[in-house]
């Protein structure tokens, strides 16, 4: 580790801005020691580099969970000014608005302990998964263009769910103001059959079991108990979003050339927000997050049918009500406390979550006095979590937080690291029942090949920016 990086606290690591050349600002990353021992290099390099840029407000922060991304770390989070600051796809990612859905059930491992399989194997055959995998629906291009503009709002008005799904959704589903002309016609073409599929990688659907209850007054408000069964839902954009991504990519290269951004990384080429190459990737990022919002809309539904057809069961005798759904790689307009005025900026968060605190006018109702459910994933093998917002990651994060567990491998690595392994036979001995489209899925997406998402967990929840409410356990997955 280098002697300029100095430990704040038992889970902060400063990266001061002398630690090379063109800093604005220093970095803050949420590791303890444990987690230190693994961090690469070139994430740390990651966070330094994006303090350079124009109109950083605050720092540059990274989660316990970072690693090693495209531009921005995984784990990255940065406010921008509004009017002084750029935006970034290296913000934002290629999965723009890769998100989570957390779906709590009446249901306890009793009631579907001989159903799991069946539930799994139906689960892997309704919903499309893995790489190239096409829809079950047919859109036309006016279709496709509505998705865009409304999101998950299009399908719930299509019979996808109800109204009550968009009031647990972050931005009900919907970010305003979308121009479907200014995407392009590849990104469209890449998207045309993809909605509703899971997808490939580290994508996945998993039904689980509470195991631990943290805070149990908030839990019950969250309508969680232990025993519970619920389902996850880790999806995104799809090549609708890696298409997009790819196009500004281009158009933000001139840009930063344009405008004379520096650039310590070519891969964070940027455009000032309120440039039009800012405003048409933005708008553009917007409009993958409403794919992603709809994707994972449809996605639930289907899960809702499987679940009362194979346990047989009406929906008026079995609840799967959304918890939340929260974005992990996104850039919105939010309005934060810096230095003790409001400032509207743009924040990015890739491979972060926000995580609001209590009273926070974003909230649905029912949350305004617990603050905002956080989903953090695990692996296929060892745990998950519900954490809530705080106050503190108002003002240390821009009310975020973790993402999940971070991978602590790379996919060839753990590919390398499989081999002469069978990774469905390990998790069947922990009693996870899981489903995959190869024997490479498995292997690239095993356990080892995250860090363990409790230590991550720990972290977040011991620095209090955000705190431990529930703990589950995978009793099946369906990976692409």
């Amino acid at each position: 580790m280098n002697d300029r990086i100095k430990r704040l606290d038992p889970f902060r690591l400063e990266v001061p801005r002398d630690y090379k050349p063109g800093m604005n600002t220093s970095g803050i990353i949420y590791v303890d020691e444990g987690l230190e021992s693994i961090l690469e290099k070139e994430s740390i390099e990651q966070v330094a580099n994006v303090t350079t840029l124009p109109g950083i407000v605050g720092q540059s922060i990274a989660m316990s969970d970072i690693h090693t991304g495209y531009g921005f770390p995984i784990g990255g989070v940065a406010g921008f000014d509004v009017d002084e600051g750029i935006i970034s796809p290296g913000g934002v990612g290629y999965d723009i608005n890769c998100g989570i859905r957390l779906l709590k059930t009446p249901l306890m491992k009793k009631d579907i302990k001989d159903k799991i399989e069946d539930l799994i194997i139906r689960l892997y055959h309704e919903i499309p998964t893995g790489v190239g995998s096409k829809s079950r629906l047919k859109l036309s291009q006016k279709d496709e263009e509505k998705v865009l503009v409304e999101g998950a709002r299009w399908a719930v008005k299509k019979g996808f769910g109800d109204l009550s799904d968009l009031q647990y959704t972050e931005s009900e589903g919907c970010l305003e103001g979308v121009d479907p002309s200014r995407i392009s016609k590849k990104a469209y073409d890449r998207g045309h059959n993809q909605l509703g599929t899971l997808g490939s990688g580290n994508h996945f659907l998993e039904i689980q079991e509470i195991v631990e209850v943290y805070e149990p007054k908030i839990a019950d408000v969250f309508g969680l108990f232990e025993g519970q069964i619920t389902v996850m839902i880790h999806t995104g954009s799809r090549g609708l979003g890696h298409q997009i991504c790819t196009d500004f990519i281009e158009v933000m290269r001139r840009a930063s050339k344009k405008y004379n951004i520096p650039l310590p990384d070519r891969e964070l080429v940027s455009a000032p927000f309120k440039s039009q190459e800012g405003q048409d990737y933005f708008n553009a990022m917007k409009a993958a997050a409403n794919f992603a919002w709809a994707n994972r809309q449809i996605i639930t539904h289907w899960t809702r049918q499987v679940f009362y057809e194979t346990l047989r069961l009406p929906p008026s005798r079995l609840h799967l009500d959304i918890l939340f759904d929260v974005a992990h790689n996104i850039a919105k307009v939010e309005r934060h406390i810096v230095d003790g005025k409001k400032r509207q900026l743009i924040i990015h968060r890739k491979g972060a979550t926000r995580a609001f605190s209590p009273h926070h006018p974003e909230l649905p109702e029912r949350y305004k006095e617990t603050g905002q459910p956080v989903i953090i994933p695990g692996d296929m093998g060892r745990a998950s979590y519900v954490l809530v917002g705080t106050e503190q990651a108002m003002r240390d994060t821009f009310g975020s937080t973790c993402h999940g567990a971070g991978r602590r491998l790379s996919r060839n690595q753990a590919i390398r690291d499989a081999k002469g392994r069978s990774i469905a036979t390990e998790l069947s001995q922990r009693g996870v029942i899981v489903m995959a489209s190869g024997k490479e899925t498995l292997a690239e997406e095993m356990p080892d090949a995250y860090k363990d998402v409790s230590q991550v967990v720990n972290v977040v929840d011991n620095a209090n920016i955000s705190k431990k409410v529930v703990k589950m356990r995978p009793l099946g997955v369906i990976k692409g």
